[in-house]
């Protein structure tokens, strides 16, 4: 039996960062996007990328592409349900989904929140948090809801991944912040705006002098 598979969310507008596909901008000599991909690629059995347009862009990365499903750029949870239709085809039972402008997700993410769903009765969802604030698109999804999210999506007009990931119960993995050379970064800090990237490079430099 297939366990889980890992999607990664890049189907964004970027606006922060001035448009175009911020997870390819490089990174200490490396693509945001290539080292979320490596980071979570030791962590599950298959890879996804979701993204919209021109797939082309990411070839260099080998994976998959699947598109949103729902148009008008629905946010996150179409992210989700793009892998989760994928996830299905493919024989996974649950995915994890993390954000393709977070290189500093933790190591042991799917671990810890496939433990959390365990140990709430088997939750269909579990999501991380830091400091008990939540990262809900750093989330474990069942296939089983893919459909219940659909409806959500396409007849409600349900946006907010909150209110949909709490009708069912979401569990949660409480992580440490990552303690560095220059303090205690927050493992699920992510990259929106130039100035992000430049603390990005720090935290990155802090990392390589631990």
């Amino acid at each position: 039996m297939k366990k889980t598979a890992g999607v990664i969310l890049a189907g964004g507008l970027s606006r922060r960062m001035g448009g175009g596909d911020k997870s390819l901008l490089d990174l200490g000599g490396a693509t945001i996007l290539s080292r979320v991909r490596r980071r979570l690629s030791e962590q599950v059995e298959d890879l996804a990328l979701n993204a919209n347009g021109d797939p082309s862009r990411f070839r260099a990365l080998e994976l998959p592409v699947v598109p949103d499903t729902i148009d008008g750029f629905a946010g996150p949870l179409a992210g989700v349900l793009a892998g989760l239709d994928w996830a299905a085809e493919a024989g996974y039972d649950k995915i994890v989904t993390v954000a393709a402008d977070t290189p500093f997700f933790p190591s042991d993410l799917v671990e810890r929140l496939t433990a959390a769903a365990e140990a709430e009765n088997d939750a269909p969802l579990a999501c991380a948090q830091t400091q008990g604030r939540d990262h809900p698109t750093f989330g474990l999804w069942s296939v089983a809801l893919r459909e219940d999210l659909r409806t959500a999506l396409a007849e409600e007009g349900l946006r907010k991944v909150v209110l949909w990931t709490e009708r069912h119960g979401c569990a949660r993995a409480e992580f440490p912040m990552v303690e560095t050379t220059r303090g205690p970064l927050d493992p699920f800090f992510n990259v929106n705006t130039p100035d992000d990237m430049a603390e990005a490079l720090t935290w990155l430099d802090a990392q390589q002098e631990d």
